[in-house]
């Protein structure tokens, strides 16, 4: 059977400077941190005021080394662990991909928990701002993804499956849409519409909470439709290593928005 669209081909690589070759993938994680950046800076000062343009300006250090060696510890622990414990030097070979969210977001929680910590701010008030955010670069991520033909979906017979380069003969469930659509698009719409309401941008926690439960779900239903790490296949119950992390994304989440408490005032030192 032929998929009725084809595989856009697009080379991976954006632009080649010499030696130096700019990918897609790459551009997708800058062009995510800068929107993301910007988009703070003025979520920040909305009542109650949780930081300031300068302060989210000194954090993005933060959050880029968050996110590259949190994904990269998490893409080892989670989903390459024997490999690199046989050839545990293989691990800092980063030009090879294999970046995780799960570890990402990790990494990040904890740059916000340390530099709040050092700047004197409300942990779950600057979270709340940040989380109303990541989506944009949850974006531009699966689309990158897309683009690489890589992290595709499961064998389908639907109008829109595609063959992809690496998947086989058989057409595929363009998955890295599903999720950008959902983790991406979605997502941001959600947390947006929650971040400019004054009574939940009051309750801290309660936008971090949603974008966490949020993501939990989004993750587990677009992994019904892609194709299990070849590595790992499908584990626990049947599920797949995405779904079991995102379960206490999930409960996490629920219990923020459950336990936030409105300030009325600015939380800012």
């Amino acid at each position: 059977m032929l998929p009725v669209i084809a595989f856009p081909a697009i080379d991976p690589v954006l632009v080649h400077l010499g030696p130096l070759a700019i990918r897609w993938y790459a551009l997708a994680y800058i062009v995510g941190i800068v929107i993301g950046w910007q988009w703070m800076k003025r979520l920040v000062v909305l009542k109650p005021a949780v930081a300031t343009p300068q302060q989210v300006d000194d954090f993005v250090t933060w959050a880029v080394l968050g996110v590259i060696l949190g994904g990269r510890l998490g893409y080892v622990l989670f989903y390459g662990f024997e490999r690199y414990l046989t050839a545990p030097w293989e691990a800092l070979y980063v030009w090879q991909g294999g970046m995780s969210f799960h570890g990402g977001a990790a990494g990040v929680i904890l740059a916000i928990f340390l530099y709040c910590r050092q700047q004197k701010l409300s942990f779950l008030g600057f979270g709340d701002r940040i989380c109303a955010v990541v989506p944009v670069g949850l974006f531009f991520g699966r689309l990158a993804n897309f683009i690489n033909g890589e992290l595709w979906g499961r064998v389908s017979d639907v109008p829109w499956a595609m063959v992809f380069p690496t998947g086989g003969p058989e057409p595929r469930h363009p998955s890295q849409l599903y999720q950008a659509a959902m983790e991406g698009l979605i997502l941001l719409l959600i947390v947006q519409v929650l971040v400019h309401i004054p009574a939940i941008r009051a309750r801290l926690g309660f936008v971090a909470g949603a974008f966490l439960a949020g993501y939990g779900v989004a993750r587990m239903v677009g992994e019904l439709f892609r194709q299990p790490d070849a590595q790992l296949g499908f584990l626990f119950a049947g599920l797949t290593m995405g779904q079991l992390l995102s379960i206490p994304m999930v409960l996490v989440g629920a219990f923020l928005m459950l336990r936030a408490k409105p300030v009325t005032r600015s939380v800012t030192a």
